[in-house]
């Protein structure tokens, strides 16, 4: 029996405060409720919409939720009570079919591990939809420009930071706000390889490159959590650990029976720094300032984990930004590794060792020979200096105007590298020479807990 408006509306209703039918973890009653829809719910329910959405973009992997099929499924809502029959007749072969066929195809991200499917790199576009975000479209940035005065970032405007959640309720004054970072060395620890002493060594290295980067002293607290996490930040991740169950976390991150305990209990940590609460400090004990956190779109499951829980411990819910991911040199299906030194630029290349990786491994959209390149022109998607040039250079118009003659076949393959060698070079050794001036005492300014310097409107 199709679902009714009634139920709909319910059902819109109930999402608003859970991400499934019965919580935070997807379950067969999500499959269940799924298969009852003839098409995907009406817009103006853009909570169930997007339950629908994100469901759906699972394929046949919602075939292996956990849990049991229910004949029938309970909602509440204003005193209203639906509940909705299980109509068993529904089966998922042909979703079956559908998925295996997808799998061989489809991208995989999570928060240790991402791959793409083809040169052009990840579909993002199918990522806001599984993830359940939204994108930073013109509206958004049109809104943003006039709030702030000032014209967005280039990463907003080519979709760089591509994806939210929530950014349009937390614009407000973007030029005298605190910023606190999060070192994990201990996630670093449980999951590779690495003594913890190295780990915590590589997280001040890591400090020192962030600082370099010219984040105001008076406004910045860095933190390293194998250093830092006790008192107020610590009582915070005893209320997230409280409120979020182990099937949860298993749902979100896929741990199992082998996965070690620190693991487990890992996503409590990442999540407190979302909460002003945790640095007294700063906020003075305040429960209720917003936090935005930008981050690559594979950590989102930390963070609709946190949003979740926001609610239920009396706290406040972060909104987010979600980055595309840096390709590799090699191509945007292949991935950048700390271990292959030729995968990616590094912050301490020389100028002779950037030049020579691009020219030698930069993936190329070019065509096998000057004559061919001439005629059919360059592919932009999946050329990596191209990609490159869209993270580094600034200049809108000169972007564009490589994209042209680099796809009409005016610029040649070595010609747009040399572009962006010129770049990387400035860039690396400008910061390699502000990288000197952060000795260890600098580094220890910036991560001792102290009130920071800002305007707080709260």
């Amino acid at each position: 029996m199709p679902i009714t408006k009634l139920e709909e509306a319910v059902l819109d209703e109930h999402f608003i405060k859970y991400s499934y039918v019965k919580g935070f973890t997807a379950t067969q009653s999500d499959t269940a409720l799924f298969l009852q829809f003839e098409s995907a719910p009406h817009k103006d329910l853009p909570h169930l919409l997007r339950w629908y959405t994100h469901i759906k973009s699972f394929g046949s992997e919602r075939l292996k939720f956990p849990g049991c099929k229910e004949t029938f499924l309970s909602f509440s809502s204003n005193c209203t009570k639906v509940n909705i029959m299980v109509d068993k007749t529904l089966e998922e072969g042909e979703v079956v079919a559908d998925g295996q066929q997808q799998e061989q195809t489809e991208d995989f991200v999570d928060p240790w591990t991402v791959r793409a499917s083809s040169n052009k790199g990840i579909d993002y576009d199918k990522l806001i939809d599984r993830f359940g975000s939204s994108r930073i479209d013109e509206a958004l940035l049109e809104r943003f420009e006039k709030i702030t005065g000032h014209k967005p970032h280039h990463f907003l405007r080519r979709g760089i930071f591509f994806s939210h959640r929530e950014l349009n309720r937390w614009l407000q004054d973007v030029f005298d706000v605190p910023l606190v970072v999060q070192l994990t060395d201990d996630e670093k620890y449980l999951w590779k390889d690495l003594k913890l002493e190295q780990c915590n060594k590589l997280a001040y290295e890591n400090a020192k490159d962030i600082i370099a980067i010219g984040f105001d002293i008076n406004k910045t607290f860095i933190f390293s959590d194998v250093d830092f996490v006790s008192g107020d930040f610590y009582k915070n991740v005893l209320r997230v650990q409280k409120h979020v169950t182990f099937n949860q976390v298993k749902g979100i991150f896929g741990f199992d029976e082998s996965s070690n305990i620190g693991k487990i209990m890992f996503p409590a940590i990442q999540a407190a720094p979302s909460f002003s609460s945790s640095f007294p400090f700063i906020f003075g004990g305040k429960k209720d300032i917003p936090c935005l956190i930008p981050c690559a779109i594979d950590q989102d499951p930390y963070f609709r984990m946190t949003r979740d829980v926001a609610p239920r411990i009396g706290l406040q819910k972060p909104a987010l930004i979600h980055s595309t991911f840096f390709p590799a040199l090699q191509g945007a299906g292949s991935k950048m590794s700390a271990s292959d030194e030729n995968s990616s630029i590094f912050l301490t290349d020389t100028p002779n060792q950037i030049k020579k990786k691009i020219n030698k491994y930069a993936f190329s959209g070019g065509k096998d020979t000057i004559e061919e390149h001439r005629a059919l022109g360059g592919d932009c998607e999946v050329d990596v200096s191209y990609m490159y040039l869209t993270f580094f250079m600034e200049d809108d118009t000169r972007l564009e105007e490589i994209r042209r003659e680099y796809s009409a076949g005016n610029m040649l393959t070595g010609e747009l590298k040399a572009e962006l060698i010129k770049i990387l070079q400035n860039m690396i050794s400008e910061h390699q020479e502000r990288r000197k001036s952060v000795t260890d005492e600098v580094v220890k300014q910036y991560m001792t807990p102290r009130p920071l310097n800002f305007h707080s409107k709260s």
